[in-house]
């Protein structure tokens, strides 16, 4: 197999391929505190000293509890890591996930990932569209992208990305800003997407998918089991490092709050898959 890529490019910066989601580190749902906080703190500082350049967050995990954490955790934060957030939502009183993407919403959104994670300015933020929180549904991004792109402008922002979104949004995006990244769910047996990394990776645009795991039938799971098993790794480990094979433009950002789990996911970047281990998990999608 062709040596894989250990780095690629996020915006004007070049990052690690596998970086960290913070998402985890917030309590049960994505709401509240962590039940431990000290592990959290732990968790950042072992992912930083171990290497990581690229952490994925929002203030809408807790809600601002994870940007919190960070910033207890690693500030003053070290040369060269990338803090990418998102915006675009916000939580309501029992922890639902309801749009939030006028011109104020986002504005203060902005300021409040800011102001939690001690920063003068945020190196990118991804548009969260959320015409459904359960996955991309066509319409307008105009408005939004309009005044992120105005806060950009501003000095607040230096990149901005779309998340949950569709191939025609990105091509508006397109239009108005230059977009640094996509964030959508994608994995082993959830490849809606194919066609997107493709044109993608023809643009240099990053492709960091989310919920690497999510969506396994028993069959799929069963095969991807054996894959490890054989590999002597981990399933988490296989499916990640079947994403670095499948495009060097993908960025990782798997998420853990435990210190065993995010160990693992990093050395996930070591992992070999053959042909053979390829065209197997290859064919899972077909029993999907």
């Amino acid at each position: 197999m062709p040596s894989i890529s250990n780095t690629y490019r996020l915006g004007t910066r070049t990052v690690r391929r596998v970086g960290y989601g913070a998402m985890q580190l917030a309590g049960p749902g994505v709401f509240g505190p962590p039940r431990d906080r000290e592990a959290a703190l732990a968790v950042l500082r072992e992912a930083i000293d171990q290497g990581v350049d690229h952490l994925d967050t929002s203030d809408i995990y807790g809600p601002h509890v994870t940007n919190q954490l960070i910033r207890e955790a690693l500030h003053p934060y070290r040369d060269g890591l990338v803090i990418a957030t998102k915006v675009g939502a916000v939580r309501g009183p029992q922890g639902s996930w309801e749009p939030a993407s006028s011109p104020a919403d986002l504005e203060r959104a902005v300021h409040d990932n800011l102001r939690n994670l001690g920063l003068d300015v945020l190196e990118l933020v991804n548009l969260r569209v959320m015409f459904s929180a359960e996955g991309p549904v066509e319409g307008a991004i105009e408005a939004p992208l309009t005044a992120l792109a105005e806060l950009q402008r501003r000095g607040l922002i230096r990149h901005i990305g779309l998340s949950n979104v569709t191939p025609a949004q990105v091509a508006e995006g397109r239009k108005l800003v230059d977009i640094a990244c996509v964030q959508n769910h994608y994995n082993l047996a959830h490849r809606r997407d194919d066609a997107l990394i493709d044109e993608l990776a023809a643009t240099g645009t990053a492709y960091v998918p989310f919920f690497p795991l999510g969506g396994f039938t028993p069959l799929q799971s069963s095969t991807l089991n054996d894959v490890a098993s054989r590999l002597g790794a981990t399933p988490m480990q296989v499916a990640l490092a079947w994403l670095l094979h499948r495009a060097p433009h993908i960025l990782l950002i798997p998420g853990t709050s435990s210190l065993t789990h995010l160990r693992e996911n990093l050395a996930s970047a070591s992992l070999s898959l053959s042909a053979g281990d390829l065209d197997l998990l290859n064919r899972l999608t077909e029993r999907a």
